[in-house]
């Protein structure tokens, strides 16, 4: 069985509100995210098919939620895959904000 020749890499990409993860350079999926005040709101996470089943999703969510941390935000999970994984991962707890309908609302208008 063949392994990975190269370690998946988390990029922030504030021109887009996301993170990407990069496997050999190709971006094998992305958590999106807009910034309220001092909140993320992260509201989607995807991988692509061809990447799926080698843990992407939860490296990507894991290293999203460690820069939020350093910059001092706070995190509201509206995306169902970043609320699971924090059920999973209480270190981020002291971090997370619900979500509340005027949140839900403020998104809505920010997605159009």
């Amino acid at each position: 069985m063949s392994q990975p020749s190269a370690t998946p890499v988390v990029e922030r990409i504030d021109a887009r509100n996301r993170y990407e993860i990069l496997v050999e350079g190709k971006r094998a999926g992305l958590t999106a995210y807009r910034d309220r005040g001092e909140q993320r709101v992260f509201f989607h996470t995807e991988i692509d098919d061809a990447f799926a089943g080698q843990g992407l999703a939860s490296q990507l969510v894991q290293e999203a939620l460690t820069d939020v941390r350093n910059s001092g935000k706070r995190i509201v999970p509206v995306c169902p895959y970043v609320a699971k994984f924090l059920t999973r991962h209480e270190e981020f707890g002291d971090l997370v904000d619900p979500v509340t309908p005027e949140v839900l609302q403020w998104l809505e208008t920010r997605l159009g």
